[in-house]
């Protein structure tokens, strides 16, 4: 394996000849290329979670994930290394954070209480519900409902077990053709693939418009909450509030066809 001198400086991308071996000295410029992704998604996560998650532990999880994608990044597939990390690197983060069963039962049956009365109040309304209509429902004050809404705030991100589940079928090799260009994709995965697409911008439309934004401003522009907030004329908190009902909003919709 040979790289230039001028691609392993300090400020540009390390380019490799994958097919051949890493060596040790390109290995490491590699890990402290993309140690700051790390950093950046670990960040996000942790927003969401509880004070008691370590910021630390989550990194060295992501950081397990980088080594992961190294080893196993295929230059043949049609894909991007910083897309392939990426993927590894939150997929490690969300597996540590499910082995360390973080979330109290009392939570979790909260959280079961409040995607029920999502998905049966939109089922009747056909339209998403507003928070009055869900704490009505629920029987409680709105002061009630938000503190609920802000317990389960962090549940949301092991969710995505729903997906991998409906996912198990997918070699690890498929898996790569679900990320990769749709042109390069077998005809079986472009469909099921195009299915859950269409099934989640169907569900991102309908969505009420500050949560619609919201969404757009944090998962596209990758906004924090704080300048989503800003720009929104709400507090931060609020802010997280609005987020937690727009992905239980989402997760009434798909989950029906997960």
């Amino acid at each position: 394996m040979r790289a230039n001198n001028a691609e392993l400086n300090d400020n540009s991308p390390v380019v490799i000849d994958w097919p051949e071996k890493i060596d040790p000295e390109t290995h490491e410029r590699l890990v402290l290329q993309y140690a700051p992704m790390i950093k950046y998604i670990a960040a996000r996560l942790a927003l969401r979670l509880p004070s008691h998650i370590s910021l630390d532990d989550l990194i060295s999880s992501g950081m397990i994930g980088l080594l992961d994608a190294i080893k196993k990044f295929d230059p043949q597939k049609n894909i991007s290394f910083k897309t392939y990390a990426e993927f590894r690197i939150k997929g490690a983060i969300l597996d540590e954070l499910r082995a360390l069963d973080w979330i109290p039962r009392s939570i979790r049956k909260k959280t079961s209480q409040l995607e029920k009365a999502y998905t049966k109040l939109e089922k009747e309304l056909g339209r998403p519900a507003e928070a009055e209509e869900v704490a009505h429902s629920m029987g409680l004050s709105m002061e009630e409902f938000y503190h609920l809404i802000d317990e389960t705030k962090g549940v949301s991100l092991l969710d995505i077990d729903a997906v991998r589940r409906n996912l198990n079928e997918f070699s690890e090799a498929e898996l790569y053709e679900i990320l990769q260009d749709e042109s390069s994709r077998s005809p079986f995965i472009s469909v099921h693939f195009a299915e859950l697409r269409d099934l989640l911008m169907r569900a991102l439309e309908e969505l009420p418009d500050k949560e619609k934004l919201l969404i757009s401003l944090y998962y596209y522009e990758e906004l924090t909450m704080k300048e989503i907030g800003e720009i929104m004329g709400y507090t931060e908190s609020r802010i997280s509030q609005i987020h937690t009902q727009a992905i239980f909003h989402l997760w009434s919709k798909l989950s029906h066809s997960l």
